[in-house]
């Protein structure tokens, strides 16, 4: 019988090893696992990539990982914004790497990991600093970049309910780069809100089907961690 339901976000984090790519979803505040991401600090694996949109809001969620140090390089979009000091203290002293990616090329990068291709060709940072050292060719009249896919070792990403099967619902801004980035992992971890039965989930629903997911883990509904600027006394 197959069943992903896993008791806690640590244990279905126990494989995870030093060294890995992981990939945290998340849109700005939406999406993101946070218990997950404290499941993975509790385990204690350490040098991970990380990719994700941003680099982290105040003290919680991807912050909490580069606060425990555990974090050797940093791929995303949006390093920096009004409550990113956590990240910016530790690139400011060398202490984590950081590859820029535009938003657009970063999402169809673990598309492009997840759907099995070689390599995609993106408009986006051709001509600038981002396209540097990257092969360019045109295309219809086009300018364009070669970029390769994101894999990843895991993936951390948060839905609204699942199936014992790891078959898996969003809840509107919430599902962002969850999707695409369950594909790209080899050892996807999915929180849920809900368990349903086998068959409650309607088949058309479904955006994340089970095959693509390895543990599920059922937590109760709390209230999003408050985030902001730090406070100077």
């Amino acid at each position: 019988m197959i069943d992903k339901i896993t008791q806690s976000p640590r244990a279905a984090l126990a494989e995870v090893k030093d060294g890995s790519t992981v990939l945290i979803s998340g849109f700005g505040t939406a999406g993101i696992p946070h218990e997950l991401i404290t499941g993975l600090i509790e385990q204690g694996a350490k040098d991970l990539t990380i990719v994700c949109n941003n680099a982290g809001n105040g003290d919680f969620g991807v912050a909490a990982l580069l606060k425990a140090g555990r974090v050797r390089k940093v791929v995303c979009s949006f390093p920096r914004q009004v409550d990113s000091y956590v990240f910016d203290e530790l690139y400011r002293s060398g202490k984590v790497e950081l590859e820029l990616v535009p938003q657009g090329n970063l999402a169809e990068r673990i598309r492009a990991a997840g759907a099995g291709l070689g390599a995609i060709f993106c408009p986006t940072g051709y001509g600038t600093e981002l396209a540097r050292g990257k092969e360019p060719r045109e295309i219809g009249g086009r300018h364009y970049v070669l970029e390769y896919p994101l894999f990843a070792d895991v993936a951390l990403v948060k839905a609204e309910a699942g199936d014992r099967w790891g078959n898996l619902v969003y809840r509107k801004a919430a599902r962002n780069f969850g999707p695409v980035m369950a594909a790209a992992a080899k050892f996807t971890v999915a929180s849920v809100y809900e368990v349903k039965e086998l068959g409650e989930l309607d088949p058309e629903s479904i955006v994340t089907p089970g095959v693509h997911v390895k543990k599920v883990v059922a937590l109760p509904r709390m209230a999003t961690p408050a985030v902001g600027p730090r406070k100077v006394a």
